[in-house]
């Protein structure tokens, strides 16, 4: 146990997740917006028991003492009674906001509230659209249900019974939302006259719940018919098999088909299910503990929400903001030219991330281009990425990558991805048995008139175009040999992890980051001590780390002011007299997802700045290959303080993370609203405008 304050992660991501919650309950964001993040909600929640959740059961488990598996069965109560907390609140948020919808002309309606013109037209969908999709699955002795209950999917648990009789058939109908809309718009019923500007919209699921005497009349004989939805999620973990004759992505392969008949760690069900209906579903999914039974309302899955149809106009919907265009690359005659310029910061979603891939189109074909390294871990399903890296190959240029098997719910689309570029004929890599590849580093050597020059691309989000249009992300392009002759050393050290490997300039997980971090905050300590300039300021995703959390406190302690950004997990507890009482914590939940890692060191007043792919988490410093990047060019060191000072100044979206977990909005001292991510869009279109002033063009 640690012996200093110390929020467990599982309860700090539960705020996290109450932080997205009421971006849903805020009247200042768009109403579709609202629903949007309710479907963000819910499918954070899901893989919240997938991952968090099942890790914990396992505790429970493989617990050594009594005294583990009490503390551990303790936090799943904890867990419990605050998932409970949420649901209930989310309930009533999405109540209300369905009135609010009403208000603006949108009807969501379910299947009692259909006019006879929509029954007829719902009947003609369920034959022409609907039905092909629906299989039931019939309960009987012979049937493992558990091995036919998809985590992605929601169901209905359905009960047919005679008038006279006490006895019911059971039947599981999956909602197919992944082949048919979940939300079925309706047609204007005003045949021909003015149309009417109030709009309906169904679910799937009382689509379903409509025609369900349609799926089971001619086979069951029944009086009456009840439907009442549920959700099952399993454990995501899977141990890789120990054969040693197989390899990585044979195992990834075999250990994929095994998820489907993980243990479950939750099941979601309408409240208003019978009790013999639960029963039953408990007793055929072997569930024997209340723990992980949440009692929810008419509708799981909320997360196909985040796909909510607009059928009312564009103010329903944040206003458009178009990403921006880096001058410095569309001045140039190509991309290297720009980099040899200059170092180049993008920041997405503000950025348009089709520099990057310009980058590597250009780069596929360009005669001085001897080779292409890149680390993959997420990649989009229409990805110009590998498309660009699969020209390459046929333009002779060398291509390596190194893709990331266990990249988690991403596995199935990555060993895809492999098989494209080795068919390709890439040089596919596996990286580290031991270890995840979890940089975002491309590398791209030409051959030019003074020799090799290497070009590096340093980020801390993934080559993802579609992450890039909802996730911030800063990427660095640049060719200072300082920073490109380590970026390929990560590259030799990727394959020939035995050998060793000093860097000077980058912070290399699992070899040097602890020690490096460890050291730079010893120097703001020994700052502090000095009476010289000091502070931290970090931005990361997740603070967990417990050394690291402590070595926070010990500068505390010395001294040090710390201002944190925290997105998600933070384990530290801020406002300790004797312990944090110096230390602040912000978390800002807005219309991107915030995901950049940076770090700033006053260092006795020469700030060092460093952007990286890792969070502050006991896998990320030693368990997984991460890098990250010190800024040397100026121009890119003061953009990225300006963007981290705007955040700090957040008095709109931004909610402190405090002791008690209870995510108060931040207030400041300033009396004029500072929203920091339309403050940062503001702030970058204005560079790029000074920039087009100052060459004298017009981009």
């Amino acid at each position: 146990m640690n012996q200093f304050p110390y929020i467990e992660k599982e309860l700090s991501w539960l705020s996290f997740n109450h932080r997205v919650l009421q971006e849903a309950q805020d009247s200042s964001v768009p109403l579709l917006e609202r629903f949007r993040f309710l479907g963000i909600y819910s499918s954070n929640m899901d893989e919240f028991y997938r991952v968090r959740v099942a890790n914990v059961r396992r505790r429970v488990l493989m617990a050594q003492t009594e005294e583990e598996k009490t503390l551990s069965l303790n936090l799943l109560d904890a867990i419990q009674s605050k998932v409970i907390d949420l649901q209930n609140s989310f309930d009533e948020t999405y109540n209300g906001l369905l009135g609010q919808l009403g208000e603006a002309d949108i009807n969501l309606i379910n299947e009692t509230q259909l006019s006879d013109f929509h029954k007829q037209w719902l009947d003609n969908y369920y034959k022409d659209k609907l039905r092909r999709h629906i299989f039931p699955v019939i309960f009987n002795e012979r049937v493992k249900l558990s091995d036919h209950i998809n985590d992605d999917s929601t169901y209905l648990m359905v009960s047919m019974t005679k008038a006279d009789s006490d006895m019911a058939q059971y039947a599981l109908v999956e909602v197919p939302s992944a082949n048919v809309p979940r939300f079925v718009v309706l047609p204007d019923e005003s045949k021909g006259k003015e149309k009417s500007k109030e709009k309906y919209i169904i679910l799937l699921d009382n689509v379903i719940r409509y025609s369900m005497h349609l799926i089971f009349n001619g086979f069951f004989d029944f009086d009456y018919i009840r439907a009442f939805s549920m959700k099952l999620t399993r454990d995501a973990e899977f141990d890789l098999s120990d054969v040693l004759n197989q390899s990585l992505y044979e195992q990834m392969s075999s250990a994929l088909k095994r998820r489907l008949n993980a243990v479950p760690v939750r099941l979601v069900y309408d409240r208003k299910m019978p009790q013999h209906m639960l029963d039953e579903l408990k007793r055929r999914l072997d569930i024997t503990s209340d723990r992980g039974l949440i009692a929810g309302g008419r509708y799981h899955s909320f997360k196909d929400f985040i796909d909510f149809p607009n059928v009312g106009g564009k103010k329903l919907e944040h206003p458009k903001m178009p990403a921006l265009v880096m001058p410095y690359f569309e001045l140039s005659a190509n991309a290297f030219e720009a980099m040899k310029a200059r170092d180049i910061l993008l920041y997405y979603p503000y950025h348009r991330f089709s520099h990057f891939t310009e980058l590597l189109r250009q780069a596929s074909y360009d005669p001085m281009v001897r080779k292409i390294e890149i680390c993959l871990y997420r990649v989009a399903k229409k990805s110009r990425v590998v498309s660009a890296l699969a020209e390459a190959v046929k333009n002779g240029k060398e291509v390596e990558v190194n893709i990331e098997l266990r990249a988690r719910f991403d596995e199935e689309d990555n060993i895809k991805w492999a098989e494209v570029l080795s068919d390709a004929g890439a040089k596919v890599r596996f990286g580290i048995p031991s270890l995840k590849v979890h940089a975002k580093i491309c590398l791209i050597t030409r051959e030019q008139d003074n020799g090799l020059q290497r070009y590096a691309h340093i980020g801390t989000g993934n080559f993802n175009e579609r992450n890039a249009q909802v996730y911030t992300d800063f990427s660095l392009f640049t060719c200072d040999p300082k920073i490109t002759r380590e970026v390929a050393q990560v590259f030799e050290f990727m394959k020939f992890p035995f050998q060793r490997f000093q860097f000077r300039h980058l912070l290399v997980s699992p070899l040097n980051s602890r020690n490096r971090l460890y050291r730079l905050i010893d120097d703001e300590i020994a700052a502090a001590g000095n009476q010289a300039p000091n502070g931290i300021i970090l931005k990361v995703n997740n603070l967990v780390d417990a050394g690291l959390i402590e070595k926070l406190y010990e500068a505390n302690n010395a001294g040090v002011k710390i201002k944190l950004i925290v997105r998600g997990v933070c384990s530290l507890v801020t406002g300790v007299k004797g312990q944090s009482e110096r230390i602040t914590c912000i978390s800002v939940v807005d219309r991107f997802l915030e995901h950049p890692r940076v770090f700033i060191f006053e260092n006795y007043g020469d700030k060092l700045v460093y952007i990286s792919s890792a969070d502050w988490m006991e896998r990320n410093i030693d368990e997984r290959v991460e890098v990250g990047c010190p800024i040397y060019c100026p121009e890119v060191k003061q953009t990225i303080i300006d963007i981290i000072n705007i955040q700090l100044r957040d008095n709109t979206k931004a909610r402190l993370v405090n002791s008690d977990q209870s995510n108060p909005y931040h207030t400041t001292n300033v009396r004029d609203k500072v929203r920091s991510q339309s403050e940062i869009y503001d702030y970058l279109r204005d560079k790029i405008a000074n920039a087009d002033e100052a060459t004298g063009k017009d981009v």
